[in-house]
Formats: C-alpha cells, structure tokens, sequence
C-alpha cells in the first residue's frame, strides 16, 4: 500500500517475517486443534483429513496465483493475499470456542488458576510427555532427518529461472501438480498405508525422499534432454516432489504422536511437535546457504551445484541408520489392550449371559 516502503529491501524482510511468524502461530494452532479434537471423539487418523484440506487448498491456491500472476501486477496480487487473511481472521473471530468441539476450561478453574500456574501445569505435562522414549524417539528421529538435510531449493530455483530460463508459470503449475499428489497420497495413506508398521513406511518415504532430490541433479546435469525430455516438461512433473514427499513425511508422524500422547497434553504435544519442525526447517535452511556459500553456488556459477545435491542425497539416507528408533507397531493399542484386561481382571463381574445382555450381577470385586 506505500509506494516507499516496498522499495527498502529491510522493508521487504520485514514483512516476510511477519508474513511467516503468523503462518507459523496459525499452524500451531491448526495442529493442536486437530489433536485435541481428534483425542476428544476418539477419531484416529484425524490428521489425514487435514492433510487432504491442505492439499486442496494448495491446489487451489496455486491455480489461483498462477493465472493471477499472468493477469495482474503484484501489488495487485499482495491485496488479493491480505484480503483473503483478513476473511479468515475476521471468521476466526466470530467463531465461538465451544462450537469447535474441544474441551474448555470453567470459569470457575480460570478463576482459581492464573495464567502463570495454568503454562506451568501445561509445561510440566509436556515435559512428562516427552520423557516417554516412545515419543521422544522418534520426535528427535524426524526433526534430526529434516534438520540435516540442506536445503538448496532457492538455488535450484534461481538455476531453472536464471540459467534454463523457465517461465515462473511453469514452476508454479508443478507445485499444482505436486499438490495432487501430495492429495493422492494422503488418500492413499488413509484407506491402505496406515496398515502398514509405521517403521517400515517412514523407512520407504525417506528412501524416496532421497531418491527424489536426484531429480534435480537430472535437470541440472541436463540428463533429461538425453531422454528427449524438454526442461520444462521435466521441471513441470518432477520439480516440486521432493518438496512433496517431505510434506507427507510428516503425516504419520502427526498420526503417531496424536496415538500416544497422554489425554489433557493433545494441543501442548501438538504444538511442541509443530514448533520443532519449524525450528528443524530454519536449520535445514541455514545449512543450504553454508553449503551453497561452500561450493560457491551464485547467481553467475552453478557449477557446485552437482556436488551441493549429492551432499543433499547422502544427508538424506544418514536418518536410516538410527530407524530403530521409530515404532515397529502402534504401540498405543497395546497398551489399551492390557490396561484393559487388568482393569477387566481388577474389576470382573460375573453373571448370565442371554443374547448379549446381562441378565445377573454379582457385586462388583474390590
């Protein structure tokens, strides 16, 4: 909206921190709310759905953006943007809490308890929590997978629109189609993956993790025009996987840690969990500008760009040797099973059984 202010480069970081400080409250936020309700209903596998919500909003997003960014200027497009974060602040508030179906306090706990003794109690779950090995190893299995694992995706891109000179349209309609199958994917983890033991398809997504940020080395080393494949054709399909396949890493971690946590450390674990991940990415990211300043990666030399993809590949297999650390089953329904069967044995009641229905009970056993 000022003409000066977007000119200032420490202007322009300025609202790109901002811009990503909301992003990464509302996605806290997000997360726990799924948690909780999810834990509330004793709906498993809750954060699939939400995956799939953000998949299309993606998709939509995209498309969107892409034809607007065909049509309109930017400070055109910057409104649009703002505008749609204002509709949704302005739902959020007049959304009452009660209606999103998770648990509030009273107005009699709120009175007796300040804000300082309620973060306490809060904390003091969470770090209980995450003293359990069954969620700390594998909370510090994938925020260590991403933390490790530079990120170059900014000198990629600045080599497909600088050296190959693709059309920014082209880049942005494969993240369109990774969207797709980031939704695909998430559909099929709900009917069909979940089944599977989460070691064993964490282990195959990071595998195909690795496999996926050699593509890249494809389209730099110009493999594909070998193959008859055009560079935008090949940036159109494979750009934007790698990118994918780390996004879906995350749903069955989200799935897990909402199995085991405790009841009343839903939002906290969730939160924790977001907040970790965010930290790992600005740790990858930090790790991609050493590592391009390393190799000498600039706006006029990409030639270490071959080696900064190799270094991504093998960083990206390191995680598979400490796999063990993840949950070879669901570990939360064994437990279920056998506080079940001693609170059955605990609290046994013998009667007659006609079609299912008690007919007589003997009092209950201390």
């Amino acid at each position: 909206m000022v003409p000066v202010a977007h000119k200032v480069l420490p202007n322009l970081i300025a609202s790109v921190l901002l811009s990503n400080l909301g992003a990464s409250i509302t996605e806290v936020a997000q997360d726990a709310l799924v948690a909780e309700y999810g834990k509330k209903h004793k709906i498993g596998g809750l954060q699939s759905y939400a995956f799939m919500a953000l998949a299309a909003g993606g998709i939509l997003g995209n498309l969107i953006g892409g034809y607007f960014l065909l049509k309109l200027p930017p400070r055109a497009m910057f409104f649009i943007f703002s505008s749609l974060l204002s509709l949704q602040l302005a739902i959020s508030f007049s959304t009452r809490e009660e209606s999103l179906g998770i648990a509030q306090l009273s107005a009699q706990n709120l009175a007796k308890r300040s804000i300082s003794e309620n973060i306490k109690n809060q904390v003091s779950d969470l770090v209980m929590a995450i003293s359990d090995k069954s969620i700390s190893k594998p909370l510090v299995w994938i925020v260590g997978s991403i933390a490790m694992v530079p990120m170059l995706s900014g000198s990629i891109f600045c080599y497909q629109t600088q050296r190959l000179y693709l059309d920014p349209t082209v880049i942005g309609c494969s993240r369109v189609i990774g969207q797709f199958a980031l939704l695909s994917g998430t559909v099929l983890y709900n009917h069909y993956w979940k089944k599977i033991p989460p070691r064993r398809l964490i282990g195959m997504v990071q595998v195909l993790y690795a496999s996926s940020l050699l593509l890249d080395l494809v389209l730099v080393n110009q493999i594909n025009l070998k193959w008859g494949i055009q560079n935008d054709v090949f940036a159109l399909c494979f750009s934007g996987l790698a990118e994918v396949v780390a996004q879906f890493k995350l749903l069955p971690f989200s799935v897990l840690f909402a199995n085991l946590c405790p009841k009343g450390c839903e939002g906290s674990l969730a939160a924790f969990l977001a907040s970790a991940l965010c930290v790992s990415s600005i740790a990858s990211a930090f790790l991609g500008v050493g590592l391009a300043s390393c190799l000498g990666i600039t706006s006029g030399d990409y030639s270490g760009l071959t080696r900064g993809i190799l270094v991504q590949f093998i960083a990206a297999l390191v995680p598979l040797r400490w796999i063990h650390s993840l949950p070879m089953t669901q570990l939360v329904e064994k437990r279920r099973r056998r506080s079940m069967s001693r609170k059955a044995r605990r609290n046994r009641r013998v009667g007659k059984v006609v079609f299912g229905y008690v007919d007589v009970y003997r009092p209950e056993r201390e």
